[in-house]
């Protein structure tokens, strides 16, 4: 698998100074990519981005990840994401409204 930085076209010298920022709002949150930072470090970097992405919305975690270390696939490993077998049966919007089951009638009394 080709590194995110091959696929953005940098070099690795580029590479070595640019930081992905992910942050975390709440503990039950899941951490979402919030920008980029540049930095000579990770020390630095994390510096670097609580001031850039803390500064109006507080929140519990940030993390720091180089982008030389982040592995990703290509746009051209199509292949790679489609299913071997039919699972369309999986997702609600393949039903018609006449195959839903009638729910409970009422008596009148």
């Amino acid at each position: 698998m080709p590194r995110l930085v091959e696929l953005l076209g940098k070099a690795d010298a580029d590479a070595t100074h640019l930081f992905a920022v992910l942050r975390q709002d709440s503990k039950s949150e899941s951490h979402v990519h919030v920008g980029d930072v540049h930095a000579p470090d990770a020390e630095m970097a994390l510096i670097l981005a609580k001031e850039q992405f803390t500064r109006r919305e507080p929140c519990v975690s940030l993390w720091v990840v180089p982008y030389n270390a982040i592995a990703a696939t290509s746009y051209d490993d199509v292949d790679l994401f489609t299913h071997v077998t039919d699972k369309s049966y999986r997702f609600g919007g393949s039903y018609r409204e006449q195959q839903r089951p009638a729910g409970p009638r009422r008596k009148d009394r």
